[in-house]
């Protein structure tokens, strides 16, 4: 995992021939303030340095909002923002095929204003308390963009991009009111100590996804049964690796544990922003993966709330210090026992971080085209940074980090690791495909496009049964 990567091949694009250094030069002192580990990559005349800018901003915002909420609700706002900025470019650049959209933008429109105002329109929309900030930004982006018809022709576009989007996601099931109403009992779900919270943002698992036909179409079998020798081995691993004090983990063990303790949404971000930069993408090519892992990852969520919500399995505190009502010989109580970290107010099964991260692995590899991701991810609550050469290592953590967490069972992991993969390969199948340039269709759930196949990222102890 910490191997010195190869030097990147930079992919080419479509540049935009009337591009200046200073449009770039206002780009990055913007960039600058909102996301420092991008600064150094950018280049002079570098067009796609909008959408990475935009792309911070719209993390910064969802980030300032919603606060620390243990939710997968930050990557639905981030996948609605990454799929009209994706459509505002490539309806200008081409080479792709749009987003459930018919309708192309002026060929010689600026995309660079089309992206800063698709990306404003939808946060003021969905964020209007955070309007003053936006209007700002967007200020200095077209600023730093040529005044003529041309930037006027893309702000035209990115505002109809923008309005498409909205109007899509109009009735799709966003905060409506989803109740769990299992009760207690043994092996399902109830609020966890310390907070003992409700189950958040039930909702989730009702959305309307953004790619996949619905909520349950990649949802998973049932967890193994409170009986079986595969739940009580789950338990003992999480007794012993899991623990708060007197665990078996070695002190890098409880590092990868705390590397993904934070908003892995926003690890996503840093580490694709930084990714595009140092291959130099263009600005179609850099809208493009942020929407193929954004969208990926906003039904990933979706997936894994539906199983949370369906299965309602009880987390591991709660299995753990109850594990002498579960009817299994083999699992022993412990009244005492803490996980290392605090465990999230929604059920085990599945896992949320596993789902999307094995997502957002899936669509790098699909859009990039190799199984070689080369992905630097950041860690706030460790001021760490990881290299990731493969999909399979970066699966691989994430899967023992929510064990040696001690917040979800290996079960729940890698079974999650598998359902994101699936929604990740199917969505690429059917989205974001490449083109001819006179080809105007857009990509739907009817529309098949079989990518070249790769390898299928693995999901660390891939044998497990579930």
């Amino acid at each position: 995992m910490h191997q010195e990567p190869s030097p990147p091949v930079p992919p080419r694009s479509r540049v935009r021939a009337f591009v200046c250094a200073v449009a770039a030069t206002a780009l990055v002192t913007l960039t600058a303030a909102t996301s420092p580990a991008d600064a150094d990559t950018r280049t002079p005349a570098d067009p796609a340095a909008v959408v990475r800018e935009w792309n911070a901003i719209a993390t910064d915002t969802i980030k300032t909002s919603l606060g620390p909420r243990p939710s997968g609700q930050v990557a639905i706002w981030e996948g609605f923002v990454s799929v009209a900025v994706y459509n505002a470019v490539v309806g200008i650049e081409g080479g792709y095929a749009l987003y459930n959209w018919h309708q192309r933008g002026p060929a010689k429109a600026s995309s660079q204003a089309a992206a800063a105002t698709a990306a404003h329109e939808v946060l003021l929309t969905y964020f209007p308390a955070f309007k003053e900030q936006l209007d700002t930004a967007y200020a200095d982006s077209l600023a730093a963009l040529p005044a003529d018809h041309t930037r006027d022709q893309g702000v035209d576009y990115g505002k109809r991009a923008a309005a498409r989007i909205i109007k899509l996601r109009e009735g799709d099931g966003r905060f409506a009111d989803v109740p769990f109403t299992a009760s207690p009992a043994p092996g399902v779900w109830r609020p966890t100590p310390p907070a003992f919270q409700p189950f958040i943002d039930t909702w989730l698992a009702r959305l309307r996804p953004l790619l996949l036909a619905s909520p349950q179409q990649f949802r998973p079998g049932a967890p193994p049964a409170l009986s079986s020798a595969a739940y009580a081995e789950d338990l003992q691993e999480l007794k012993t690796m899991g623990a708060k004090t007197g665990s078996g983990r070695s002190a890098q063990q409880t590092q990868t544990a705390l590397f993904y303790s934070g908003n892995l949404i926003e690890q996503v971000q840093t580490a694709v922003r930084d990714h595009a930069a140092r291959h130099r993408l263009g600005i179609a090519e850099t809208a493009r993966l942020f929407a193929a892992v954004n969208a990926s990852a906003t039904d990933a969520v979706v997936t894994a709330w539906d199983a949370k919500l369906h299965y309602g399995t009880w987390r591991p505190i709660t299995a753990i210090r109850l594990a002498d009502t579960d009817g299994n010989p083999a699992t022993t109580p412990d009244p005492a026992w803490e996980p290392l970290l605090l465990t999230p107010p929604h059920p085990d099964y599945v896992a949320g971080h596993t789902t999307v991260a094995a997502a957002v692995a899936r669509a790098l590899t699909g859009v990039l085209g190799t199984s070689d991701i080369d992905l630097y991810v950041p860690s706030e609550v460790t001021g760490t940074t990881r290299f990731y050469g493969s999909a399979d290592d970066l699966n691989r953590d994430v899967v023992d980090a929510r064990v040696w967490g001690g917040v979800h069972s290996r079960t729940a992991d890698v079974v999650g690791c598998r359902a994101g993969t699936q929604v990740a390969a199917w969505a690429l199948d059917r989205y974001f495909q490449p083109v001819g340039e006179d080809d105007t269709q857009s990509s739907s759930p009817t529309r098949t496009v079989r990518q070249d196949r790769l390898a299928e990222p693995t999901c660390g102890d891939d044998t497990k049964s579930n």
